[in-house]
């Protein structure tokens, strides 16, 4: 599939070469694998360093909780977390929302990982975290929609209020949660957002 906006400029086989291609292609956006010989997180986490304006995705069959969030994590900085075997106009229109500045995971692997993601948004978990259960009745309907992976303009046409007041919205939601980014509070929308909108 190809898109006339989207230009390979290189590929590698290791994490060094990655991290090299980053470091002299300067590209937009670098797919890499969590189990590139090097390590995928690893290079990561150098290409974030070093490049703060490249988005890492991780495209990978890895599905376990530990090693997304290993890769979605502060340290390594990815921005979105794609199995392989998406079709292309899904991955296109992850891509995408990536370069939009949002942080994406693929849907299937935030339902698959609900069961080990639950404990965590419990109130009696342990993780500090406040839950979904303790969000307005707006808050958790923009989590809901977060959850869906819609933009901020997404968002503001859904509910309709202005995207300013979605942005304004977003930081203390994030905050409220406990969680780092988009992506993380995506993932717990499926376990506390839809109940609290019944």
């Amino acid at each position: 599939m190809e898109e006339s906006d989207f230009d390979v400029v290189a590929e590698g086989t290791s994490a060094e070469e990655a991290v090299k291609i980053a470091r002299e292609k300067k590209p937009d956006v670098m797919l890499l694998d969590i189990t590139l010989p090097g390590g995928g997180v690893e290079a990561a986490r150098d290409i974030s360093r070093l490049r703060t304006d490249t988005k890492v995705i991780m495209l990978t069959v890895r599905e376990d909780q530990a090693t997304v969030r290993g890769a979605l994590g502060a340290s390594a900085g990815a921005r979105g977390y794609i199995l392989k075997g998406i079709e292309g106009p899904d991955f296109v229109a992850a891509v995408r929302k990536i370069l939009a500045g949002e942080d994406y995971v693929s849907p299937a692997l935030a339902a698959r990982s609900l069961a080990e993601v639950a404990p965590l948004s419990s109130p009696s978990g342990g993780s500090g975290r406040g839950g979904p259960k303790s969000l307005t009745e707006l808050e958790s309907e923009i989590l809901a929609l977060i959850g869906e992976g819609r933009s901020n303009s997404e968002i503001a046409d859904q509910l309709g209020l202005t995207e300013n007041t979605i942005e304004h919205y977003i930081t203390p939601l994030l905050q409220k949660l406990g969680v780092r980014n988009r992506t993380e509070a995506a993932i717990l929308a499926s376990t506390g957002a839809s109940s609290s909108r019944r």
